[in-house]
């Protein structure tokens, strides 16, 4: 992974379930993955691998999901010398207003 998140970083997100009763629109990102076409918006952690966020595989907009994935998972991911990255200019704010979250 290319400038993974500093445990400083993630020890500061909230942890899984914390903000279950949040409504999806409301949820904060605090990270943002990309590869490609595929984004990873992260909401929750559970402090050693699982994250909980909304996920965009392929630019397919109509299939994705919020749910579950992996640091591990994202770390592995490597084509031709490229890696998953870690948007180090990624703004903290709810999922309404990230434009690529549920459609808009």
């Amino acid at each position: 992974m290319w400038n993974p998140p500093t445990a400083e970083q993630l020890d500061k997100l909230p942890r899984l379930y914390q903000t279950e009763h949040t409504p999806l629109q409301d949820k904060i990102i605090h990270i943002h993955f990309y590869f490609g076409d595929c984004d990873w918006f992260v909401a929750e952690f559970d402090g050693e691998d699982i994250f909980f966020g909304y996920v965009i595989l392929l630019g397919d907009y109509e299939n994705a999901e919020w749910g579950y994935f992996t640091l591990s998972e994202l770390s592995d991911i490597a084509v031709a010398y490229t890696e998953v990255e870690h948007d180090l200019y990624w703004e903290v704010r709810p999922a309404s207003q990230v434009d690529k979250i549920m459609g808009k």
